[in-house]
Parts: C-alpha cells; sequence; structure tokens
C-alpha cells in the first residue's frame, strides 16, 4: 500500500538528463522552497503518460502560483526521459528511479504491468515543506489520471 497522509516522506536523490548533462536532484533540497509534489508515472512515451505529464506542463502555472516544485518519477532510464521531455516540451525535471529505490520506498510498484516487472504505478504525492506527505493516491490502472483538483486543494491546505 502507498505512503498515506501524514507519513514522512522517504528523502532520495535521483538522476535528471538535460541539455547540461546529468543532474542530481534531491527530494529535501526542494522541500525549502516550498512542497513537492512527486508524480510517479509508469513508461515514458505510453499514452496515458504523455496524457498526465503534458496536463502538467499546461497547468505548471498554477503549481507554481502555490509555490509548489514538481517532479515526475519513472524507472525509465534519464536519457529516455530526456528525449520524453523534449518530445513533449515538458518545463519540470523528470527524475530517473532506474534501481527502483524511491518507487520501492514509497510502495508504487508494479510486480507485473503488462508483462514489464517493476515498473511505477500512476501515484501522486504532495510533500509539505515539513517533509510529511500532506496528500498522497495511487491507482492499479495504469489509465487512470491522478486527481489534479485534489492535488492542488492539498497544496492550498
Amino acid at each position: 500500500m502507498a505512503l498515506s497522509k501524514g507519513t514522512p516522506a522517504p528523502d532520495f536523490q535521483l538522476k535528471s538528463k538535460n541539455e547540461e548533462g546529468l543532474v542530481d536532484i534531491k527530494l529535501s533540497d526542494g522541500l525549502g522552497q516550498g512542497p513537492v509534489v512527486l508524480l510517479f508515472f509508469p513508461l515514458a512515451f505510453a499514452s496515458p503518460c504523455q496524457t498526465e505529464m503534458c496536463t502538467i506542463r499546461d497547468t505548471l502555472k498554477d503549481y507554481e502560483a502555490l509555490n509548489a516544485t514538481i517532479y515526475g518519477i519513472s524507472v525509465d532510464n534519464p536519457f529516455a526521459q530526456e528525449a520524453f521531455a523534449k518530445a513533449n516540451n515538458l518545463n519540470f525535471p523528470l527524475l530517473s528511479d532506474f534501481n527502483k529505490e524511491v518507487t520501492g520506498a514509497y510502495d508504487v510498484l508494479y510486480e507485473d504491468l503488462l508483462g514489464l516487472k517493476g515498473v511505477a504505478k500512476r501515484s501522486v504525492f504532495v510533500v509539505g515543506k515539513d517533509g510529511t506527505i500532506l496528500y498522497g493516491a495511487s491507482d492499479d490502472d495504469p489509465h487512470v489520471q491522478p486527481d489534479f483538483e485534489a492535488v492542488k486543494a492539498a497544496l492550498v491546505g
């Protein structure tokens, strides 16, 4: 079962790839600036994942107005994520959990999705400045999109 509201969010450091190269991003570094939204998605270039990430891209100003940082997380390698971000003009970092440590810590891994072992479940967590989870949701159906209004409501408090 995914981590629930009030639970301390496991800190992590993951790789992100951009034009400058590989960058390490830590959850705890972003928390001092405001809440962080973690969007776990199954696979880059899968249609439902494109829908989710492009929805965030198109509404990023709403989250920035709430002082929130957005991170997309999947088990794809950072080079595939960079290609996915470029192809979809994504304007927020994608983090590679290639080793499946963070998806494991947040308990959002499919045992088997279409014959693929250890793919991230479509899940969302809002982590408050204090490092606790303010909102969490995970769905076993990879086609179900997150409740973005509930995410925004959690950011407002």
